[in-house]
């Protein structure tokens, strides 16, 4: 897998959101032209892209605001954890509740609860911003 790209609205706050998870910015562009219409099978593309790289360098996150033709919303716009298609991104964490509280800074909400699966892991999701559902997982022992 080379990456996965989240359309957003605000580029800012979902790139300072990303980087609150150690993702670092790899690199940014803006984007038009013929080949980009084909590409999407739109007309008229004009969209910005941040690419964000995991800082094992191993993940990327390809962060894109499109101005032309305006982004369509999902519905239902906050979807639950089982609505069919993409649902989450998990991140692997060193400490889950430092990282919740730092998320939380950039407006995200725990979906559900912090919870302990076995002795392996503790894992949450995290609606982050456009709605994005990330789940974290911090490995035990």
């Amino acid at each position: 897998m080379d990456h996965v790209s989240v359309v957003v609205d605000d580029l800012a706050s979902a790139t300072a959101f990303f980087a609150e998870l150690g993702m670092e910015v790899e690199g940014r562009a803006a984007v038009e032209g013929r080949w980009v219409d084909s590409v999407c099978g739109l007309e008229g593309v004009r969209a910005d892209i941040t690419m964000m790289r995991t800082p094992d360098g191993r993940g990327r996150v390809e962060l894109t605001k499109f101005h032309a033709p305006a982004a369509i919303a999902a519905e239902p716009e906050r979807a639950p954890a089982n609505t069919l298609g993409l649902r989450s991104i998990m991140f692997a964490v060193e400490d889950i509740e430092d990282v919740l509280a730092r998320l939380r800074a950039h407006g995200a909400e725990l979906i559900g609860g912090l919870e302990r699966y076995e002795d392996s892991y503790r894992l949450c999701y995290v609606r982050g911003p456009e709605n994005i559902i990330v789940a974290l997982a911090e490995q035990l022992g």
